[in-house]
């Protein structure tokens, strides 16, 4: 028998004891880890709908009682409460846990509670461009009064306010019917507004708790305060209403005048979207930064962002974006918003909602040219932005499979990080050859200056975005300039390089062309309703910008993006509205589709960038390139009301009482499937057509009183168009009518969406919507 008081005893005694604690502990760990994920608390959007009261403290008190019976006391609803929406509209974020938001959704008045998300943020010549040229008379710009007397709301990532683009020289009064505010915060206070920037207001508190650790402000690298870090946000805003702007420049590159589409509309300034921790923009933000914009008395609101896919359903409320857009919609203000920038996929069209102005990317006529000679004196092209640190004289050139670190590794192909060999790219001019999706000019361009190189030139399909690469000087070329280089890399023994310096060139290109990277339809949620609405410019668009470095007060900078698209729309209903100041967001949205381009510089029918450079279709750029100086003056619009909306919300199956919590309305749904498709958009889409179907549309006569439009079919191939009536006749008394369009299938053969159009013409105006049909077999697809 074993001697219990032994040395080795007490050893294995104490090593049971410590297993049998440490079990113990890890069991107790293990439930309180249970009992702590159940009480943690996360914020928790309880939306209202409608507001219930006009008097906002109302509202806000009947979310703290809501709360307080929740929670059992004032204190502790005191406690939780984020933001209370109380101006546009009805509700509350506050921190709850899973059981508590289970509860209050069972509340009444609450239409849905879901949990805050993180959503991604999605012009010296652009205006020009587009035809808007400040120095002509009698055009928009001076028929819209540069857009003075609007108020044009940006939902973004702050601002820049000492850049000139914001100088209030020469404006009047700020408009009496302005609510709104200059909120103060880390280097912004009331002298940062003026007479231009009449707004400012910052939310970070959606941010703060989603991201459940401390916010990083440390050495400036971001500011609580709408003061602008990330530059985003600056650069729409200038964008859509920037003053006019002398000798404005990217070092050297693209000089002029910059201006925005409207100059001397008023901007107001919302910042949801921040370069901290993970970064972006909260649904519990971006929607409380539409309820103070609604209620501080904006005319229109621009917000470069949106949800990724997959996409959420009107109802299911997680689009804060479609939820803010709604309300503000209802009080007449228009809401223009990106596309996304996930192109050139088909069903990538994000904001998507009915009520929105989706904008897609395109082109415009400038190009930043770059001689390339090579040591046996041929000389290529490419395109640059980098004009400081150029390689002087021949430099030497090699292939950046050839100073593989690891030549069995294909990484090097398109130099990625610690891809190459040090000793042999040092001094080099480096060609590399993109290959995929994880790898782009400027993150090679940052590996071979790391591996000592000196220049980059990037081979890679026909991507038309170009971005300056800051380490070294780069070059974008296409695969055929580049295989022509590796061409002489591999036949000469020591290969050379003399790289030019890149100038601006203004209508030697193509234009416009849809961007790459804009995202397309159809609309993967309601496929019944075309997106985008519009095509705008988005590639390398000049604008404001915060300043790079500490020798200059402001600056400004290319971006590209259906970001930078969405402001050049939003300046344009600015202009609009300025001169029509009655008609709806959806008059306005019309009038941009009706008059849209479907013709490039060149003569021809614009073409996308994407693997085939097909022409460019409805699901690419809506009704086409905006024309700002046709659509003040449309001719004919295709207005919708509110109630419209909630027909469209009823027709997608939604509930009566869903749609009442929504809107605070009680509906009388008509119970007929085929409703979706008789929304009265500038448009039509049949996305599960059979043999035959019949729309209905209406149109509104903004033009002269006594008028006659006659219509004129582009059918969709494989498909007949008859319009009834094909003549509208508008008088005095007559100024809206309403027309049916029958699609007869001429083939059974099923296939892909075919596109047409159908026009109205008075020999003055085309009023011109583009229709999208795909057909379906009878037996294997559901009736529309």
């Amino acid at each position: 028998m074993m001697d219990k008081k032994s040395s080795v005893w007490r050893g294995e005694s104490k090593n049971i004891y410590v297993i049998i604690f440490s079990f113990l502990v890890l069991q107790n760990y293990l439930k309180t880890s249970l009992i702590f994920s159940e009480a943690t608390s996360n914020v928790h959007i309880v939306y209202m709908g409608e507001k219930q009261y006009k008097d906002p403290a109302a509202v806000k008190k009947l979310h703290h009682n809501m709360l307080s019976a929740l929670l059992g006391s004032k204190e502790a609803a005191r406690d939780s409460i984020l933001y209370s929406y109380k101006h546009g509209f009805s509700g509350f974020a506050a921190r709850l846990t899973k059981s508590q938001a289970e509860k209050i959704a069972e509340f009444p008045g609450v239409v849905q509670v879901f949990p805050n998300r993180i959503h991604k943020l999605h012009t010296t010549r652009s205006w020009d461009f587009l035809g808007l040229q400040h120095h002509f008379r009698n055009d928009l710009l001076t028929e819209g009064k540069f857009g003075d007397g609007t108020i044009i709301g940006v939902i973004d990532s702050g601002v820049w306010p000492e850049s000139e683009s914001f100088n209030d020289e020469g404006m009047g009064p700020i408009p009496s019917r302005w609510k709104g505010t200059c909120q103060h915060g880390k280097h912004f206070n009331d002298s940062n507004c003026n007479k231009k920037l009449i707004g400012a207001r910052w939310f970070i508190k959606g941010l703060r708790h989603i991201s459940k650790m401390p916010i990083n402000i440390t050495n400036d690298i971001e500011f609580l305060s709408p003061r602008d870090k990330m530059g985003h946000g600056t650069h729409t805003a200038s964008t859509a209403a920037g003053r006019f702007v002398e000798k404005a420049n990217y070092k050297g590159l693209a000089s002029g005048i910059a201006r925005g589409g409207a100059p001397l509309a008023r901007l107001a300034i919302y910042k949801v979207c921040w370069a901290v921790n993970t970064g972006g923009c909260t649904d519990a933000d971006i929607l409380k930064a539409f309820d103070k914009a609604i209620d501080d008395g904006v005319d229109i609101i621009s917000a470069s962002l949106g949800n990724e896919m997959p996409l959420f359903s009107y109802v299911d409320q997680r689009d804060s974006v479609g939820i803010g857009s709604f309300h503000a919609v209802t009080k007449g203000i228009t809401v223009v918003v990106a596309g996304g920038n996930d192109g050139p996929f088909s069903q990538t069209i994000a904001n998507t909602a009915p009520w929105l102005i989706t904008v897609a990317a395109t082109t415009i006529d400038r190009a930043f040219p770059m001689a390339i000679t090579l040591g046996n004196n041929q000389t290529l092209m490419g395109q640059s932005l980098d004009t400081e640190k150029q390689v002087h004289g021949f430099t030497g050139l090699t292939y950046s499979e050839r100073i593989a670190l690891d030549l069995t590794d294909d990484s090097s192909m398109d130099c990625q990080f610690w891809s190459l060999n040090a000793t042999l790219a040092a001094g080099k001019v480096v060609l590399c050859f993109s290959k995929s999706d994880q790898q782009d000019m400027i993150s090679a361009a940052y590996a071979i200056n790391e591996a000592g190189g000196v220049g980059l030139i990037y081979a890679q399909f026909g991507d038309n975005q170009l971005d300056s690469c800051h380490a070294i000087p780069c070059i974008r070329v296409d695969y055929e300039v580049g295989t022509q280089i590796l061409s002489y890399i591999r036949k000469a023994r020591v290969p050379t390089v003399k790289p030019s310096v890149p100038r601006t060139v203004i209508g030697a290109s193509a234009s416009p062309r849809v961007a790459y990277f804009s995202s397309r339809g159809p609309s993967s949620i309601t496929p019944g309703v075309l997106k985008p609405d519009i095509a705008a410019p988005g590639v390398s668009i000049l604008a404001a910008y915060p300043p790079q470095d500490t020798e200059h007060s402001s600056g400004y900078a290319f971006v590209s993006g259906t970001s930078m698209a969405c402001p050049h729309v939003t300046g344009i209903v600015a202009l609009i509205k300025s001169t029509h100041p009655d008609w709806s967001p959806s008059a306005i949205r019309s009038a941009l589709v009706t008059t849209a381009s479907q013709k490039g510089n060149d003569g021809m029918d614009i073409t996308e960038v994407g693997p085939t450079y097909k022409a460019a279709d409805p699901f690419d750029i809506g009704g086409g390139n905006v024309n700002p100086v046709r659509a003040v003056d449309p001719g004919l619009i295709y207005n919708i009301s509110v109630h419209d909306y909630i027909q469209y919300l009823c027709a997608l199956g939604y509930s009566n009482k869903s749609i009442t919590r929504l809107t605070r309305t009680n509906p009388k749904c008509m119970k007929n499937n085929r409703y979706k498709l008789n929304l009265n958009l500038p448009s039509i889409t049949i996305p599960n057509f059979k043999k035959t179907a019949t729309v209905s549309r209406m149109v509104t006569n903004v033009g002269e009183i006594t008028s006659v439009y006659e219509a004129q079919v582009q059918d969709p191939y494989g498909v007949q168009m008859v319009v009834e009536p094909r003549i509208l006749r508008f008088n005095l008394t007559t100024k809206v009518l309403p027309f049916k369009v029958t699609f007869l299938s001429t083939q059974k053969i099923q296939g892909d969406y075919r596109f047409g159009s159908l026009i109205w013409t008075d020999g003055k105006h085309l009023v011109r919507i583009p229709v999208s049909i795909r057909v379906r077999d009878s037996h294997s697809y559901p009736e529309v």
